[in-house]
């Protein structure tokens, strides 16, 4: 079993009881693993080698930058909009580094679905955002396009690597839209179970992209 695969585990463990410790609302254990989690993911991160080092310092960047978002949106007193920023140039750094490993192109088999997502997404959102309106569209169109570049570098090289980073990406849209519709427009039944799993899932994936 290598060391990857060992903190990769433990990544798990730690974000399984960061929910439960989110569920309870203890605030120690919170505050423990939730960054513990994300310290684990960087980690796994660091020991890749499968896409390149351009592709794993940005990864890395971006892991860097999430690891303070969700510092951020696990006070008490949660810094929303500081957190959003925060993931706003996580995905920032996740898309430069598909740039550093593929050349982008336009297929409507991918920019269709996306296209329809996002839209469906500010139809939902914007009757609720008020003065939040122009953060969250450059948030979703940025996640948007992550998600676009992670597809279509599946679709053209294929491969594990390729394929966990698409993962990742639809864990992030599935993450983000439940906690958009959370916030602004309803409650969602174990929303932040969902939340947090598909979150950390999607960090954990992109770490073992790398």
């Amino acid at each position: 079993m290598t060391l990857s695969v060992v903190l990769a585990a433990l990544a798990a463990v730690s974000g399984v009881a960061a929910i439960v410790a989110d569920h309870r609302k203890n605030w120690k254990l919170i505050y423990l693993f939730r960054p513990l989690t994300m310290l684990l993911i960087i980690a796994v991160a660091g020991l890749g080698h499968a896409s390149g080092p351009a592709f794993k310092l940005r990864v890395l960047a971006g892991l860097a930058v999430s690891l303070a978002g969700d510092v951020f949106m696990m006070l008490k007193d949660k810094r929303f909009t500081e957190g959003l920023a925060s993931f706003f140039l996580a995905h920032l750094f996740y898309i430069s580094a598909f740039l550093a490993v593929m050349r982008p192109r336009a297929d409507l088999g991918t920019l269709l679905p996306l296209f329809l997502f996002a839209s469906g997404m500010l139809t939902i959102l914007f009757p609720h955002l008020g003065r939040m309106k122009v953060p969250v569209a450059f948030y979703i169109l940025v996640i948007t396009v992550m998600a676009g570049l992670a597809i279509q570098r599946f679709v053209d090289v294929g491969g594990t690597a390729a394929f966990r980073a698409f993962l990742a990406a639809l864990l992030f849209l599935a993450s983000d839209s439940v906690l958009a519709v959370n916030r602004f427009v309803r409650p969602v039944p174990a929303a932040q179970k969902i939340i947090l799993g598909t979150y950390f899932a999607a960090q954990l994936f992109f770490a073992l992209s790398v």
